[in-house]
């Protein structure tokens, strides 16, 4: 019976996964690359890369959700239902914490899945497009999904959590994807051209992770990149002289931030591995 139960919660996580994976990436999509007809437009095939490994992306944070929900009816999370079971305040700092250790996970793992070793079979389809879109923002290769949703399944049987943070996580976890994989051709002017927005993952930021595979590895925060030496020396000058909104200055010698044509577009080979900090 719980098996049966197990299998049924599957499949309506996974329908409601990829359901808001095709609602919210393609109408951002349609939004900035039909409608506005701004950007480059990638490829069908491109698209349609991503789209599949989005997919298989879905079946493994559904087997995780159902995984959480049967270690739950087996006691071994620490979920609970009254919201003022640990106070009310701690539903806003667990939702912070939980996100402070994603980042710090996600940043060693994603780091770790450039290495030349492991590039080719956990990481390279996510690279494959060459030009990220919104599509691109679940599109993890099969063994990077188990992780990153082994994460979630880990961390609700370590720390005290209300179903609705959790599910806070989730929603700002996919929104900040395809915020990061917009593109340098739609950036909003006021992020993160600020004070507080250089601590945030933005599509500035991330782009130049796809252009350059050897930099730039957080998820939501630049804490990591800055401390351990993998954010661009160059990134914050270069933002201080953006003349406004959707675009970005080219210095003397070529902007870091355009960088002619993406890596895979020209031909030539995406470094894999963490490499030396640019100067």
């Amino acid at each position: 019976m719980q098996l049966h139960l197990t299998i049924v919660w599957g499949l309506t996580f996974l329908t409601i996964i990829l359901g808001r994976y095709f609602l919210m990436a393609g109408l951002t999509y349609w939004w900035l690359y039909v409608h506005r007809g701004t950007g480059r437009k990638p490829s069908a095939q491109a698209i349609a890369t991503d789209i599949r490994l989005s997919v298989h992306s879905a079946a493994v944070f559904a087997v995780a959700s159902a995984a959480v929900l049967h270690l739950q009816a087996l006691g071994y999370t620490r979920l609970y239902s009254a919201p003022d079971q640990h106070g009310l305040w701690y539903l806003g700092v667990s939702y912070g914490l939980v996100l402070i250790l994603q980042d710090g996970f996600f940043y060693a793992t994603h780091r770790l899945s450039h290495h030349p070793a492991l590039f080719p079979w956990m990481h390279r389809g996510h690279h494959r497009s060459g030009q990220p879109t919104p599509w691109t923002s679940f599109a993890f290769d099969p063994p990077e999904a188990l992780l990153q949703a082994f994460f979630l399944v880990l961390i609700v049987m370590l720390l005290p959590l209300h179903p609705i943070t959790l599910v806070a996580v989730l929603a700002t976890m996919s929104v900040w994807a395809i915020v990061n994989h917009l593109g340098l051709d739609h950036l909003p002017h006021w992020f993160p051209h600020h004070w507080f927005g250089r601590w945030l993952i933005g599509p500035a930021h991330h782009s130049l992770h796809h252009r350059h595979g050897d930099r730039h590895f957080g998820l939501y925060f630049t804490f990591w990149d800055r401390v351990l030496a993998t954010e661009d020396s160059r990134y914050e000058a270069t933002l201080n002289q953006s003349p406004g909104p959707g675009v970005l200055p080219v210095p003397p010698g070529g902007s870091i931030l355009d960088g002619g044509a993406p890596a895979a577009a020209a031909g030539v080979p995406i470094p894999h591995g963490p490499g030396p900090r640019p100067q």
